[in-house]
């Protein structure tokens, strides 16, 4: 990250770190891939919790939970991607593991929920 020097402008890169700009469009995907992601977990757990058949279990919890944890991995991917310090490459790649975090998260989620209602149709 660049500080501002006591003139007004931006100080020169730390020594070995060349500033350089994520490119054009990068942001903009990552941002659109996070909000249909965020969209499809919400549309989900509205689903999960009020539209689903059967009672609820510790399982259902555990994947909802998870479902819920997705989400706001989901909403700090958000927030990272929307601040100005993401255009710096390396903060950049930082919000991109966030939001795989969020990815592999919310699968783990979907998962839980797929093997509850397996459960539940045996019965």
């Amino acid at each position: 990250m660049r500080e501002d020097n006591k003139a007004g402008g931006p100080s020169e890169p730390e020594a070995g770190h060349k500033f350089r700009s994520v490119p054009d469009g990068y942001r903009q995907g990552l941002i659109t891939a996070i909000t249909v992601l965020l969209g499809f977990s919400l549309s989900f757990l509205r689903f999960w919790g009020f539209e689903a058949p059967g009672e609820w279990m510790l399982r259902s919890i555990i994947s909802t939970g998870t479902t819920l944890a997705a989400i706001v991995l989901q909403l700090i991917s958000l927030f990272r991607s929307l601040r100005l310090e993401d255009r710096d490459p390396i903060e950049y790649q930082r919000t991109v593991r966030w939001f795989i975090g969020s990815v592999i998260t919310l699968l783990l989620g979907l998962i839980f929920s797929i093997v509850e209602l397996a459960l539940l149709d045996q019965k």
